[in-house]
């Protein structure tokens, strides 16, 4: 098994991955050489290109799309500006993503992108620059039989707009489904903007249900107050009937046992730019968040959030993971040993890929869905698919994660033995 850590003991995401690939893989019994193909991936970009900035320099930024495998369908994943955003984050992404795919019956593969760039320090004209540099560096490997890229941290549908537009120009036609997370006017699908969130509360659902967890009139606490954070504060209201009453950000943590007004937290969040402050909430640290007596915790932040330290203060008996990657291995298996459901990132924020794939589908079909089509669409599948991974998890006395991955990666390996690589 390789070692997730690194010599100066900081985590590694893609050592982290590959660990998860081959504990399945040892599971599964799969031959050494379907195993080998599995934990790395099938191809990945590293570019340099050049963006001319507002005051008339050029800076020569770093980007990445990591394929990591497409024994599926075409590669699909979001793209990240980032500041700190690596190759080793990447590839981690794009494996998940194969096993997200996998796990939900998508008929794609995995892919991953990133630039290291801070986008918050970008003028419009110079994120637009960006974005379209980036599509002439990798727009050669893009496409929608080969690779669909979407959002991810710090992109947005105004980005993938201008990929869009960009990948067109170079290819001389229309491609709508090149990508997907796009503004409706240019082929986006309906119900796209909640769905990662809406995806994680419809397993939340299906698995209280299971496990004879109460959340109706319960707590919920979240961890990354960005889009996910957001919109699963608003549809743990609407949809599960629960209270919010612990959310934070990059700067700080709030707490109101009674339960915060939603819109209004997203307001104060707007105009000023943190739920720090809000009127009425009591600030605590951010690691106090997890700590809180809550039926349900969402970490919807970045990877390796919680560590086994965190992992000894959560109190909450369901976990429903909207980051990729936030729960350390060893964590992950103190929570299991303690008897908390832990529903894992690849199922349970696999409803904005299905969602994009949707898209997809609308784009290369020509036709429109709507809203109530999509998310009823959405219910069947993603409930669907927490019900096989629960069965082989109950059959095989194991935690929800490693069924996840069992499941995902027998589909991977069966489509790559039909195809005769191995």
């Amino acid at each position: 098994m390789p070692q997730t850590q690194s010599a100066t003991g900081s985590l590694n995401p893609f050592a982290i991955a590959q660990a998860q690939i081959d504990e399945a893989a040892q599971m599964l019994g799969l031959e050494p050489a379907l195993a080998a193909l599995l934990r790395e991936p099938s191809r990945e970009l590293v570019v340099h290109f050049p963006v001319r900035m507002d005051d008339g320099t050029t800076r020569v930024l770093t980007g990445f799309r990591v394929q990591f495998n497409t024994a599926r369908g075409p590669a699909k994943g979001g793209i990240r500006f980032h500041p700190e955003e690596t190759l080793d984050t990447v590839r981690a992404l794009a494996a998940w993503m194969t096993w997200k795919t996998a796990v939900v019956e998508l008929p794609l593969g995995g892919g991953k992108g990133g630039v290291i760039v801070d986008p918050r320090k970008l003028s419009r004209r110079e994120l637009e620059r960006v974005s379209r540099g980036y599509i002439d560096a990798v727009g050669g490997i893009l496409g929608p039989d080969e690779d669909v890229p979407a959002p991810d941290v710090y992109t947005d549908p105004q980005v993938m707009a201008w990929m869009l537009d960009e990948f067109e120009r170079l290819h001389g036609r229309h491609a709508p489904g090149m990508i997907t997370g796009k503004p409706l006017s240019l082929g986006g699908s309906v119900g796209r903007g909640d769905a990662t969130a809406r995806g994680g509360a419809i397993v939340a659902r299906e698995a209280a249900g299971r496990y004879g967890i109460t959340l109706a009139k319960g707590r919920v606490a979240i961890q990354g107050f960005g889009n996910a954070g957001a919109h699963m504060a608003r549809l743990a209201q609407s949809l599960l009937g629960m209270k919010v009453v612990g959310v934070s950000d990059t700067h700080g943590a709030v707490h109101d046992a009674k339960g915060f007004d939603v819109e209004s937290l997203v307001g104060h969040k707007r105009d000023t730019g943190s739920v720090k402050g809000f009127p009425g909430a009591k600030t605590i640290a951010p690691e106090e968040l997890f700590a809180l007596d809550v039926e349900l915790l969402c970490p919807s932040a970045l990877e390796n959030a919680i560590t086994p330290e965190i992992a000894s203060t959560i109190k909450a008996p369901l976990v429903a993971e909207l980051a990729n990657g936030p729960t350390v291995p060893e964590a992950d298996r103190q929570l299991h040993r303690r008897g908390i459901y832990v529903l894992p990132d690849i199922l349970a924020n696999a409803g904005g890929v299905t969602v994009s794939y949707f898209e997809w589908v609308q784009n290369r079909s020509g036709d429109v869905w709507t809203e109530e089509e999509v998310s009823a669409r959405l219910d069947r599948r993603l409930s669907a698919a927490f019900a096989r991974v629960a069965e082989t998890a109950e059959e095989r006395r194991i935690a929800l994660r490693t069924a996840a991955y069992l499941v995902a990666v027998g589909r991977v390996s069966e489509a790559e033995r039909l195809r005769g690589r191995v």
